[in-house]
């Protein structure tokens, strides 16, 4: 997964990715730490790429994005969120979305 450094970062990677996926993470967080790896394991299976950020390190982010908790996993196409799971996600649900997303990507080419 590759890290989103601050918020001027996240606008340009907004622009040049069709389709991501954004892990949202906060600093002393169980639960983040405990689904991170769940997530990033997914990462080989899906044509879009993974993004991550520490709100605590970037709490730009968290304004922008109406993050009120960690963790927060975002979908997006054509610079829309598409989904939105926080804290306890079902990892069923995030696949099938993430499935949608792929097959919305084969509309856009």
């Amino acid at each position: 997964m590759k890290e989103v450094g601050s918020f001027e970062q996240w606008l340009d990677i907004m622009t040049m990715e069709p389709q991501l996926l954004l892990f949202v993470k906060t600093d002393h967080c169980s639960v983040c730490d405990g689904l991170y790896p769940q997530v990033a394991e997914l990462e080989d299976d899906y044509s879009f790429p993974f993004y991550k950020v520490n709100v605590a390190q970037v709490p730009e982010m968290a304004g922008q994005l109406s993050l009120f908790t960690a963790p927060v996993i975002l979908l997006f196409h054509q610079e829309k969120e598409t989904a939105r799971f926080a804290r306890f996600v079902p990892m069923e649900e995030l696949k099938h979305r993430m499935a949608e997303l792929v097959e919305w990507g084969k509309g856009d080419a």
